[in-house]
């Protein structure tokens, strides 16, 4: 079931009901598509670990279309400190930010972290998605842990067959995935 990347009416409509039921998505993001779901729902956090086959200490990122949409996951900023980050986006650099700890779960962060990694893409059909649904998405990329990213759908469904819901579209053509930078200490990770 292919599905366009620039969702409109009936469909939008659908896409928000499998989001809001706790199923995951298939996009396509800067270097390869990302598997996505609604980043406060723990079933659909253990969907994508367990479809992913990743540790469950490592954190997702979560991606939206503005830095509003995250603010609600995050620790209180100064203006100064959102002003500095927003003028790095959008681009492919995600960011390490301190957490608001109850609004945001183990799953997502990280067992023992107190950041999360977030990101504006550089891709504007991922940041149209965001805001089509009108919440951030977690957007790890779609593969199983230890094989390649998928680049095209059709990897996408070799891999998962329907177990996701693919929005078909181009990826960016970025060769590398975007870099982890650490906000505090401005250390790169990725």
């Amino acid at each position: 079931m292919r599905h366009p990347v620039r969702p409109a009416g009936r469909f939008l409509h659908r896409l928000r009901a499998h989001l809001c039921q706790g199923g995951l998505i298939a996009y396509p993001t800067e270097s390869s598509y990302g598997l996505g779901c609604l980043p406060d729902y723990v079933p659909a956090l253990r969907k994508v670990i367990a479809l992913k086959k990743r540790p469950q200490h490592k954190g997702l990122i979560v991606i939206a279309a503005d830095f509003s949409q995250l603010q609600s996951l995050l620790a209180p900023l100064t203006t100064t400190e959102i002003t500095t980050i927003t003028q790095q986006w959008p681009a492919p650099r995600t960011l390490l930010l301190p957490v608001r700890r109850r609004q945001v779960l183990p799953a997502l962060r990280g067992r023992g972290r107190q950041t999360l990694a977030v990101r504006i893409p550089d891709l504007a059909t991922a940041r149209f998605l965001c805001r089509a649904v009108g919440r951030p998405l977690v957007s790890t990329s779609c593969n199983r842990a230890g094989k390649k990213a998928c680049r095209t759908e059709r990897e996408v469904r070799r891999q998962f067959g329907r177990r996701v819901m693919i929005l078909s579209g181009r990826t960016g053509g970025r060769k590398q995935p975007s870099q982890i930078v650490d906000w505090v200490s401005g250390k790169r990770l990725r």
